[in-house]
């Protein structure tokens, strides 16, 4: 049987292999909604945190020195690609994504206890 936690450690480095082909590849589509890019990000960072969490159950600030770490890896990496520019503001919407997926853990767990005093009554 496999366990959750090895399907979430596969999801993971999927998720890792398909975000770093993305911000890596040269675009080759239009940007019809204004700051897709940073929408992307976000949500992308968003799902790195949550697979990470649901893989590993690390420490938050452990999530989050691995993704800034990742994030500005891209960033570097792309300021050396010429069909690629760095951007502070991919950053920023990366760090965005992790501070929103805890926010959203946070609200979660939040409800779920509120819920379970309430179902104890």
């Amino acid at each position: 049987m496999i366990s959750k936690p090895l399907i979430f450690k596969f999801a993971l480095l999927l998720a890792v292999l398909v975000t770093s082909y993305l911000v890596f590849s040269r675009p080759n589509y239009p940007q019809v909604v204004p700051n897709m890019d940073k929408i992307g990000h976000l949500g992308s960072f968003f799902l790195l945190s949550l697979l990470t969490y649901l893989a590993f159950r690390p420490k938050w600030y452990g999530v989050t020195a691995i993704l800034a770490l990742y994030a500005l890896f891209i960033e570097l990496v792309q300021s050396r690609l010429p069909y690629r520019s760095a951007d502070s503001a991919d950053f920023i919407a990366d760090m965005c994504g992790v501070l929103l997926f805890y926010c959203a853990l946070w609200l979660y767990r939040r409800y779920i206890r509120a819920s379970m005093i309430n179902t104890n009554k």
